[in-house]
C-alpha cells in the first residue's frame, strides 16, 4: 500500500508512471483491433488513454496548485478548478472521436460498435490512471480484455446457433430466387421477409436479394450457406 500511495502523489516518478501505465494499457486494447482491421488500432487507443491521463492530471495540478503556490492571486481574482469536469470532457471528446469508427455499409450492416466503445472504454480507463486509481484501473482493465476476448467467442458461438438468420444472394436473375426459396421449404426453413434489388454492371445485370429467415430447430448455419451457394446462377452468398 505504501507503494500505490506513493503513486498516487503528483511527483515526476508517479506521473511518468501513470503516462505509461495509461498507453501500455490502451496499446493493448488497440492491438486486438487492429489484428481484426479495424479503423482504430494500436497508436489510437494509446494516444486516447494517453490523452485522458494527461487531461486528469493536469486538473489535479491545477488544484494544487490554486490550494498553494498560486493561492494568493487565484483568491484576489476568485479562480476555481474543477477536476471532474476535466473528465467530462474528455468522455464528450471520445463520443466524437467514437462516431467516425461506426460506418453503415452498402449492405445497411453497422460495423464500428465495439471498436468505438472499446475506445471510450479506454478513455475511461485513462482517467482511472490519471487519478491513480490503480485498484479500479486493474478490475476494468481484466474484464475489459475479457469482454474482448473471452465473450466475442460467446457471441459468435450464439450467432452462429440462432433460430434467426439474415443472408445476401447476388444471383444472375430472379428466376434463381425460386430455386434457393425451394431449396429452404426443403429444409423447413420459414422466410420471414426478402428484399431485392437489381445491379446493373455494364452490359450484365445481377439481382441482389436479402433474405430473413427463421430456423425450425437449431442448424448449422455454414450448411445452410454452403447448401444454396451450389444451386445455379448464384454469383455470391453470405450470412450478415
Amino acid at each position: 500500500m505504501t507503494v500505490l500511495n506513493s503513486l498516487r502523489e503528483l511527483s515526476f516518478s508517479s506521473m511518468l508512471f501513470r503516462i505509461l501505465c495509461a498507453m501500455l494499457i490502451g496499446g493493448v486494447v488497440g492491438l486486438d483491433r487492429e489484428k481484426k482491421g479495424r479503423a482504430a488500432g494500436f497508436r489510437t487507443y494509446m494516444l486516447v488513454a494517453l490523452g485522458a491521463a494527461m487531461t486528469v492530471m493536469l486538473g489535479q495540478y491545477l488544484t494544487i496548485m490554486l490550494d498553494t503556490r498560486w493561492s494568493t492571486q487565484a483568491a484576489q481574482l476568485g479562480l476555481k478548478t474543477d477536476v471532474l469536469r476535466f473528465s467530462a470532457q474528455v468522455i464528450n471528446g471520445i463520443g466524437f472521436l467514437g462516431a467516425g469508427t461506426i460506418l453503415v455499409t452498402g449492405r445497411h450492416e453497422v460495423k464500428g460498435l465495439t471498436t468505438a466503445a472499446a475506445l471510450w472504454a479506454s478513455a475511461c480507463i485513462g482517467i482511472a490512471v490519471g487519478a491513480g486509481f490503480y485498484e479500479g484501473v486493474t478490475v476494468g482493465f481484466a474484464l475489459l480484455l475479457i469482454s474482448m476476448k473471452l465473450f466475442a467467442k460467446v457471441e459468435n458461438y450464439v450467432t452462429a446457433n440462432t433460430l434467426n438468420m439474415i443472408i445476401r444472394v447476388e444471383m444472375d436473375s430472379i428466376n434463381n430466387l425460386g430455386e434457393i426459396i425451394s431449396c429452404l421449404k426443403q429444409e423447413k426453413i420459414k422466410i420471414i421477409d426478402a428484399d431485392i434489388e437489381k445491379e446493373q454492371h455494364a452490359t450484365i445485370s445481377q439481382i441482389n436479394a436479402d433474405i430473413v429467415m427463421r430456423l425450425p430447430k437449431k442448424m448449422s448455419h455454414h450448411d445452410i450457406v454452403a447448401k444454396i451457394a451450389t444451386l445455379d446462377g448464384i454469383i455470391s452468398i453470405e450470412q450478415l
